[in-house]
């Protein structure tokens, strides 16, 4: 896979922070942040679909890049920042 672009780095990132809101919410308030987690959501899988199709690359590929680096980034190395 191809360098990850930062704007779906920063879409996922903002999704993943709206979904996380939902926790603890009842009622209304659920259901406005509900609508506000599918909206960044939705944001998310339109840049995935619209970059994939211009660098002619897996769109399914791309979103599961960008998900492992926004979930489960990898740890930086302390000794090569040192320098």
């Amino acid at each position: 896979m191809h360098e990850i672009p930062d704007e779906l780095i920063t879409l996922e990132r903002s999704a993943e922070q709206e979904r996380a809101r939902l926790a603890g919410l009842t009622d209304d308030d659920y259901d406005t942040q509900l609508r506000r987690w599918r909206e960044a959501s939705a944001a998310f899988h339109t840049a995935v679909t619209e970059h994939a199709t211009a660098a002619q690359v897996s769109r399914y590929e791309l979103e599961q890049a960008v998900k492992k680096a926004v979930r489960h980034p990898e740890p930086k190395d302390d000794a090569a920042a040192d320098k």
